[in-house]
């Protein structure tokens, strides 16, 4: 028989966790899936996130109708309950100096949770950004949480409530449900579980016999002190966003290596094959576009460690998208700046001769110097090339003081 999607156990969508920093989308996430999700020395030494976290979650209804995720039936481990879907969580950083990573998991996002502290007047300065990336990836499906009701007044909830809703009017999120949670005490997550259910939900993926995969994380999976013979291949984690990946399956992984050819710099794919594939906790023969999951390789993990392999894209031969090292774009800019505070927000200039932006494109960063403009069209040189095909999303920022800025986006003309 022909492995279908429905008779795997791997995640079938991807929601993200974003929002201001501290608002408790780790907690979320680890409430919904039982994951803490900051598990760099870094995350946990300065007590924020700072690269994207992954977790799987299934979610389940009783006979009565309550929704719950995966360990957490209202009876206890002995009750049943029905299998709605498995869903993976992309935690995104809120901290305003990590908006490139933030952009990056957009990318991967089929619908997101807008998480607004009931602590902090809304909106706060990357609840602002984080809505505005949103809206500039296209993501639809979105459900706003009210986190934190268990420690302020009923009077400062329903204030908070009503700070939310004039927030996203207008907006992308505008008449999206508004979900009072306390994360931390699990209060109100089944009603939140309900909610996903109806507002997001799994696109139409298509399952044609090719495959396309957003690199997102990458990984030396080996312990320190581990015996040659003990070793193994380098790990890449992200999204199938097309098509479809079995074991044993040969792939190119693009742009690839630099490699130094005298005063020549040129990007070789690195060819491999699938060793193995995991997600949502199980293995798998085959995955399917929808949800993440984990592709061990035979690549020296060298070349995997540190998360080297982000950004980048996978596919089989003959179906890799273009390599650009310079990209002609159809722009279109932002009104105005994306800022703290509605006060406070600018005009957007043109774009300007030699000036440098950062460019997202799906899962890669790169920055671009800008070698021509006329009209809606710009020219950008890359310093680091991206894998995209043509009529692709790319998300622009300038740099303002000491940060960038969303200013627009723009699709690959060729």
């Amino acid at each position: 028989m022909e492995l279908s999607r429905a008779s795997s156990k791997q995640p079938e969508v991807n929601i993200g966790m974003v929002g201001h920093v501290d608002h408790g989308k780790t907690t979320l996430t680890q409430a919904l899936s039982g994951t803490w999700t900051d598990t760099h020395s870094e995350e946990r030494k300065r007590g924020i996130s700072i690269k994207l976290g992954y977790a799987d979650t299934a979610f389940y209804k009783t006979k009565d109708g309550d929704h719950y995720s995966e360990g957490k039936h209202p009876e206890g481990e002995d009750g049943e309950g029905e299998l709605l879907r498995v869903a993976s969580f992309v935690d995104a950083p809120g901290h305003e100096t990590l908006m490139a990573v933030m952009i990056s998991g957009a990318s991967i996002m089929d619908g997101a949770l807008l998480l607004v502290a009931a602590t902090e007047k809304c909106p706060q300065p990357q609840t602002r950004e984080h809505l505005a990336a949103l809206e500039i990836a296209g993501i639809e499906n979105i459900v706003v949480v009210q986190n934190k009701i268990d420690i302020v007044s009923k009077d400062r909830a329903i204030e908070s409530f009503n700070e939310i809703k004039d927030f996203v009017r207008g907006t992308i999120a505008d008449g999206a449900p508004i979900v009072p949670v306390s994360a931390h005490h699990d209060v109100n997550l089944d009603v939140l579980i309900e909610t996903i259910e109806e507002t997001i939900p799994t696109p139409d993926r298509s399952e044609d016999e090719g495959g396309l995969m957003y690199v997102a994380r990458s990984f030396d999976v080996n312990r320190p002190g581990s015996r040659p013979s003990g070793l193994r291949g380098g790990v890449i984690g992200g999204s199938i966003v097309e098509g479809s990946f079995s074991v044993g399956d040969s792939i190119l992984i693009a742009p690839g290596r630099r490699i130094q050819d005298g005063n020549k710099t040129r990007w070789d794919p690195l060819k491999t094959t699938i060793e193995g594939i995991k997600g949502g906790g199980a293995g798998l023969e085959t995955a399917f576009a929808g949800g993440l999951c984990g592709i061990s390789t035979p690549l020296d993990p060298i070349a995997t460690k540190a998360d080297e392999l982000s950004g980048q894209v996978m596919a089989r031969e003959g179906e890799l998208p273009p390599i650009w090292d310079e990209l002609k774009l159809d722009l279109q800019l932002l009104e105005k700046m994306v800022s703290s505070s509605e006060d406070d927000d600018g005009g957007i200039r043109p774009l300007q001769p030699n000036e440098m932006l950062m460019v997202n494109s799906a899962t890669a960063t790169s920055v671009g110097t800008v070698s021509s403009i006329k009209g809606k069209n710009a020219t950008l040189s890359l310093r680091l090339p991206i894998c995209a095909k043509e009529g692709s999303r790319i998300t622009l920022s300038r740099r303002i003081g000491s940060r960038w800025r969303l200013i627009g986006h723009g699709s690959i003309a060729g």
